[in-house]
């Protein structure tokens, strides 16, 4: 394969999961369409997840989001990848913030450099891991036709520590039909691009495609306009997911801005649950429909498109430490990228300092695993400042933990949440235990003053948000 920098490969990188799910949220209403659009709907098996995932995390929910250059069926003649072995060429990670006001996709560069796991085989075999490959080449492990969605999941899973709670997997055909039945999407082109710059091997300049300005764009030419890469911005795969990004801003936006409107709103269902493949928990129409329900409240001035922090590794592209990391931090923190706590309904503070925060009954055990001594009695001193009942402290047996983590068992989530706004950047998860149980890491010894919310590199200066004019900022292309 080629790399980030070298001979394009043409195929779409754009998904439409949330669209989509608006659109549930609008036909909820209509009882006959379920029928219809249930037997549209594939799931992949569920048996190919990893047995070694992350815990669920204190609020919010998890949503990886691929596209698909399946060259199958109604895709071939819309210019997918080579070959009969399905690949992913755009996925993106979707945070529903647990105020379910917010959300943010996080875009992963198909060419990242990053390890996979051990992933099941259609023969039922497992494979060894690998280490430091391309991201996309999870999607091809088993050489299914249809992709190894699992696979990727596993993977997005150990990159990141975030338990996905839904994948979905979307491809060429169903995107073209899904632009065309909204009536096209608004776009906006720095120059004027040539069929040459789609394909640079056509050895020459070839027809004008796309005129400079603002235009509608849909079917084979919003294809063409989320594959392009040559002679438009700034000639990178980098490049091209930030105009990927405002285009699924821009298909969203036309999507709510049209209401209720059964002509338009069939086929567009139609198109989106055919071109769908997703995991047993988003099976159904009643089961996307309660996915959609958690994104009604969220205004699009809140639904932010980041990338995750990266910088070139020849033709691949490496993950830049610790902005990646302080990111996903973050979003298990339930912390939107300006820094705000979005773990609760109404929330609009960021972490906040010791003194501010309110332990009121809640109770708490803390854990050092770490050598350092005296560590669970200065943390179980800041949560009693702040309000908080301390049960107990001690020292775990392995003193070797790199993170902290808190653990909460049933009903206890809203305070595992509380109790992560006293240590930024824990990861928090449910367990089979009683109460809350925080285990202080390395990160809390040689930070325990709790510093402030990361703010990765780049990160929220390059977020864009869904209501973003298109012609606002012309760098993406």
């Amino acid at each position: 394969m080629t790399g980030t920098r070298g001979r394009p490969r043409h195929r779409v990188r754009i998904v439409t999961v949330v669209a989509v799910s608006f659109l549930l949220l609008l036909v909820a209403g209509a009882g006959w369409v379920y029928l219809r659009l249930n037997g549209n709907i594939s799931t992949f098996d569920a048996d190919g997840l990893s047995k070694d995932r992350p815990g669920a995390g204190a609020a919010g929910q998890n949503v990886l989001v691929i596209g698909s250059d399946s060259r199958s069926g109604d895709n071939a003649s819309l210019g997918g990848g080579e070959g009969d072995v399905g690949r992913s060429d755009t996925a993106f990670l979707l945070h529903v913030y647990g105020d379910r006001e917010h959300a943010v996709a996080v875009s992963i560069p198909r060419d990242t450099l990053v390890d996979i796991p051990s992933c099941r085989l259609p023969d039922g075999g497992w494979t060894n891991e690998q280490q430091h490959v391309m991201f996309n080449s999870a999607f091809t492990v088993g050489g299914s036709p249809k992709g190894n969605p699992a696979c990727t999941q596993n993977t997005v899973e150990r990159l990141t520590g975030l338990r996905v709670d839904h994948t979905v997997v979307v491809d060429f055909a169903g995107f073209s039909a899904m632009t065309s039945a909204v009536g096209g999407v608004d776009v906006c082109v720095p120059k004027d691009v040539y069929r040459g710059d789609l394909n640079p091997n056509l050895g020459s300049r070839g027809d004008l495609i796309f005129h400079q300005g603002r235009q509608t764009v849909s079917g084979q030419k919003a294809l063409d306009y989320v594959r392009v890469r040559h002679g438009i911005g700034d000639g990178s795969d980098i490049g091209r997911i930030q105009r990927q990004q405002a285009f699924l801003s821009s298909l969203i936006k036309k999507v709510r801005s049209q209401g209720f409107k059964p002509t338009t709103l069939l086929p567009l269902a139609d198109a989106a649950t055919k071109s769908m493949t997703v995991d047993p928990g988003l099976g159904s129409a009643d089961k996307m429909l309660s996915f959609a329900m958690s994104l009604k409240n969220i205004d699009l001035h809140d639904m932010k498109f980041v990338t995750l922090p990266w910088r070139y590794d020849g033709d691949r592209v490496a993950i830049v430490q610790p902005d990646a990391d302080a990111l996903w931090a973050s979003i298990r923190a339930d912390r939107t990228i300006d820094g705000k706590d979005a773990g609760r309904k109404g929330a609009g503070s960021g972490p906040s300092p010791s003194g501010s925060v309110s332990g009121a009954g809640v109770k708490v055990s803390v854990r050092n695993g770490t050598t350092v001594d005296g560590l669970a009695a200065r943390a179980a001193a800041s949560l009693k400042s702040s309000g908080f009942e301390v049960l107990d402290t001690a020292t775990v047996g392995s003193q070797d933990e790199s993170g902290t983590v808190i653990e909460f068992g049933s009903g206890e989530a809203g305070n595992a949440r509380t109790v992560a706004r006293l240590f930024p950047g824990a990861f928090v998860r449910g367990a089979d235990i009683s109460g809350v149980v925080i285990t202080l890491g390395r990160d809390y010894a040689d930070a325990p003053s709790s510093p402030p919310s990361p703010s990765p590199s780049g990160t929220p200066s390059g977020a864009r948000s869904a209501d973003d004019d298109p012609c606002a900022n012309l760098s993406y292309g």
